[in-house]
C-alpha cells in the first residue's frame, strides 16, 4: 500500500476527483491548506495598498491506495491537475505500514 499526498490548486479538486472515481479510487481526504513554493508568494492590491502574499492557497488529498494501482494514480493527477503554469503542486509517494479500517476491523489492503 502507498500513500499519495499531492498539493494542487483549488479550483482543480472537483475536477481531480471525478478523474480519480473513474479510475476506482474510492476515498480520500482533503485539506484546504496555505504554502509556497517556487513563486514564493506573489503581491496583490487591495484598496489602494500592495501587500505580499506569502502563502498561496492549496489543497491537500491525501489517498490510500494498492502498490498496482500507485502509477495510475500519479499520472491521474498529473494530467487532471497541470494548467501549465507555476504553482501546479507537487506529489509525494509514501510507503503505509498498516491500514485498518475502524467499523470492520478489516486491514490493509481490504481496508482500502
Amino acid at each position: 500500500m502507498k500513500l499519495i499526498v499531492a498539493t494542487i490548486k483549488p479550483f482543480k479538486l472537483e475536477e481531480v476527483r471525478e478523474a480519480l472515481t473513474e479510475i476506482g479510487v474510492r476515498g480520500m481526504m482533503v485539506t484546504e491548506i496555505k504554502g509556497f513554493g517556487s513563486q514564493s508568494g506573489h503581491t496583490e492590491i487591495y484598496r489602494g495598498a500592495e501587500y505580499a502574499v506569502n502563502f498561496v492557497p492549496k489543497i491537500k488529498l491525501e489517498i490510500v491506495v494498492s502498490a498496482a494501482m500507485v502509477d495510475q494514480t500519479v499520472e491521474t493527477i498529473t494530467n487532471t491537475a497541470r494548467t501549465g503554469k507555476i504553482g501546479d503542486g507537487k506529489i509525494f509517494v509514501l510507503d503505509v505500514a498498516q491500514a485498518v479500517r475502524v467499523r470492520t476491523g478489516e486491514t490493509n489492503d481490504d481496508a482500502i
